[in-house]
C-alpha cells in the first residue's frame, strides 16, 4: 500500500500527500469543511452560491484568465458543495502545479466578491434552482428530505430556498466566505507525480504564510429519532411517477454504517460513495431488482447510502409502472425486509454483496484524480484510516450484524414515503 503523508501547518491546513508514479499528473484538492449543515433558515443555498463566486477572481488572477490559464497548462478544474464540506481542484501535468498551488493559496483570502458579479451569479444560481423544478425527482427528493428532518440542516436542499437565493446579499456571502475560508478550516489533499520532501517545501512556501481565523464551535441541532412513518405527496409535470423511501440512516463513522452498506447491496445493488464517478455495476442480483423488477411491478429500483458526519438517509427511488398500485410495491419492499429480520441471510449472499461493493470502491478509486479525492474526503466525516479500511470493515460483517441493523433502521417509524403524482400521467387526459 501506498505510504500517505501527513501533516499539518502552523497555521492550521491539513495537508495529506500520496505519491503516484503511474503517470506525469497531479492532482491538488482543497477542501473546506462547510456546506449546507453549516447554514440557518435565510442563508440556505450560501454555502453553494460561495462556491460559485470562488470562480470570479482575485487581485492576481482576474476571472477573465482564471479557466485559460488552467486550460493552455492542459489541466482542468472544477469545484462541488455537498453537506457536509465544500471542495476545489486541479488536475493537470505535473510541471504546471505550481499554478493549482497559487491559485487555490489566493482565493483562499483575496477572493473579491464584486457587487455586479454577485447579482450576475444570483441570475445563474436562481437558474439552476428553475431548472432542478422541472425534475420530477427534484421535487420529490427536496420534499421529503425537508420532512425526514425537523430541525437539522440536513432537511434543506443545498441549492436552497429560492427566497433565501432573491434575499441574500453580497455581504452575506463575504461573511460566510470570510468565516469558513481559511486554512484553519481546510484540508490540502494531492495525488500524484511528485516527491513529497520538495511538494512540502512548495505548499510551505505559498500556504504557510495565510492567517487562520478564530472560529466558533459548530452548533448544529441534531433531530430526535423518528417515531412515525411520514408520507408527503408531490405533483407536477410529466408521464412517469415515482416512489422515493428515505430511511434515517447512520453517520459515516458509525459502526452500524458498515453493515448498512452490505444492506444497501443486498436490497438494491452496490451504490458508489465517490460523487466524482467511477464504474457501475448492475443491480440485477439484488432482492428488490428480483421481487419488484423481474416481476414486472415497477420499471426500476436503486437505492443511495452517503457518507456524512450526522445521520443522514438511506433512499430507495422507484420508477412505477402506470398499471400497478402503488401501495403493492410498499407492501413487498417491506415483505423483503421483514425476511432480513426473520431469515438468516447466507454467507454465500453476503460474500456477493461485499464482492460487488468492493468492485465498485476500487472503480471509484482507480485514477489519479480519485485518489485525490479519496484523501480529502475522507477527513471530511472521519479520517483517511477510514477509507483504507473500508473493504475490510465490509469483509467483517456477519448475518447477525445485517439483521441487527435492519431492525434498528429499517422500520416503518423510520422513514419518510414520498409519491410524485405525474400531471400528464400516460393514458390520463392532460
Amino acid at each position: 500500500m501506498t505510504t500517505i503523508f501527513e501533516t499539518t501547518l502552523e497555521n492550521g491546513l491539513a495537508v495529506r500527500l500520496k505519491e503516484i508514479h503511474t503517470a506525469p499528473i497531479i492532482s491538488h484538492w482543497i477542501w473546506y469543511r462547510v456546506g449546507s449543515r453549516n447554514e440557518i433558515p435565510g442563508k440556505t443555498g450560501i454555502s453553494h452560491w460561495v462556491e460559485h463566486m470562488q470562480f470570479k477572481g482575485t487581485p492576481n488572477f482576474p476571472t477573465s484568465i482564471l479557466d485559460k490559464a488552467i486550460s493552455r497548462d492542459g489541466g482542468y478544474w472544477n469545484a462541488f458543495t455537498y453537506l457536509d464540506w465544500t471542495t476545489f481542484f486541479e488536475t493537470l501535468p505535473a510541471d504546471k502545479v505550481e499554478l493549482a498551488l497559487k491559485l487555490e493559496a489566493d482565493r483562499m483570502v483575496n477572493s473579491l466578491y464584486d457587487p455586479e458579479e454577485v447579482e450576475s451569479e444570483r441570475t445563474v444560481i436562481i437558474s439552476e434552482r428553475e431548472g432542478s423544478e422541472n425534475e420530477p425527482l427534484f421535487r420529490l427528493s427536496e420534499a421529503v428530505q425537508e420532512a425526514a428532518f425537523t430541525t437539522h440542516p440536513y432537511r434543506m436542499e443545498i441549492v436552497g430556498s429560492k427566497t433565501d437565493l432573491n434575499n441574500m446579499q453580497r455581504d452575506d456571502l463575504y461573511a460566510h466566505y470570510q468565516t469558513y475560508y481559511h486554512p484553519g478550516n481546510a484540508v490540502l489533499a494531492m495525488a500524484g507525480d511528485f516527491d513529497t520532501d520538495e511538494m512540502m517545501k512548495s505548499i510551505c512556501s505559498v500556504y504557510g504564510p495565510l492567517r487562520s481565523r478564530k472560529m466558533a464551535g459548530a452548533n448544529i441541532p441534531l433531530d430526535d429519532s423518528a417515531t412515525t412513518e411520514k408520507q408527503v405527496h408531490v405533483s407536477g409535470p410529466g408521464e412517469t411517477e415515482y416512489i422515493q423511501l428515505a430511511y434515517r440512516a447512520p453517520g459515516a463513522a458509525d459502526a452500524d454504517f458498515f453493515a448498512f452498506t452490505v444492506l444497501d447491496s443486498l436490497l438494491t445493488g452496490p451504490s458508489g460513495l465517490n460523487m466524482f464517478g467511477g464504474g457501475g455495476i448492475s443491480n440485477k442480483t439484488s432482492r428488490l431488482y428480483r421481487s419488484l423488477i423481474d416481476n414486472e411491478l415497477a420499471v426500476s429500483v436503486s437505492g443511495g447510502l452517503q457518507a456524512t458526519i450526522d445521520p443522514f438517509l438511506y433512499e430507495i427511488i422507484l420508477t412505477l409502472r402506470n398499471d400497478r398500485p402503488a401501495d403493492r410495491l410498499l407492501e413487498v419492499i417491506d415483505n423483503e425486509i421483514d425476511r432480513l429480520f426473520s431469515d438468516k441471510v447466507s454467507e454465500a449472499e453476503i460474500a456477493r454483496a461485499v464482492k460487488q461493493a468492493r468492485a465498485l470502491f476500487a472503480y471509484g478509486s482507480e485514477n489519479i484524480t480519485n485518489q485525490a479525492f479519496w484523501l480529502g474526503y475522507s477527513e471530511m466525516f472521519a479520517t483517511y484510516s477510514w477509507f483504507e479500511n473500508y473493504v475490510g470493515r465490509l469483509e467483517q460483517i456477519t448475518p447477525d450484524d445485517l439483521r441487527e441493523t435492519a431492525k434498528k433502521y429499517l422500520k416503518p417509524a423510520n422513514r419518510v414515503v414520498g409519491y410524485y403524482h405525474a400531471e400528464n400521467k400516460m393514458g390520463e387526459s392532460a
